[in-house]
């Protein structure tokens, strides 16, 4: 199929820790968010090929993941760029409700 995504090509297995307290699919969703993406929609089209489910729901667990210790414990400098990146997008949209600028 054109434009598909090649999920071997991305290497999610290399990655895994067996001695990690987080599941495989927790530690898969990890390494996918150290990806960096060169096409508008490649990051969307990964997840529903490498996880079988929405951006969205992608993204309500990732939320849930990097709020948890072993997460921060697996990867720290990920973990809490992914906790700032959140933090400044809910301040924007707060502001975009208030009409202040953030």
């Amino acid at each position: 199929m054109a434009g598909s995504v090649d999920a071997s090509a991305f290497s999610l297995d290399a990655e895994l820790d067996s001695s990690s307290p987080l599941s495989e699919r927790d530690q898969k969703m990890l390494a996918l968010e150290r990806q960096w993406w060169k096409y508008a929609g490649a990051k969307e089209q990964a997840i529903r090929e490498l996880f079988d489910m929405s951006a969205t729901h992608y993204y309500q667990i990732l939320n849930g993941l990097i709020d948890t210790e072993e997460a921060l414990a697996h990867d720290p400098m990920l973990v809490k760029r992914l906790r700032r990146l959140r933090t400044s997008r809910q301040r924007a949209r707060t502001a975009r409700r208030l009409g202040t600028d953030a």
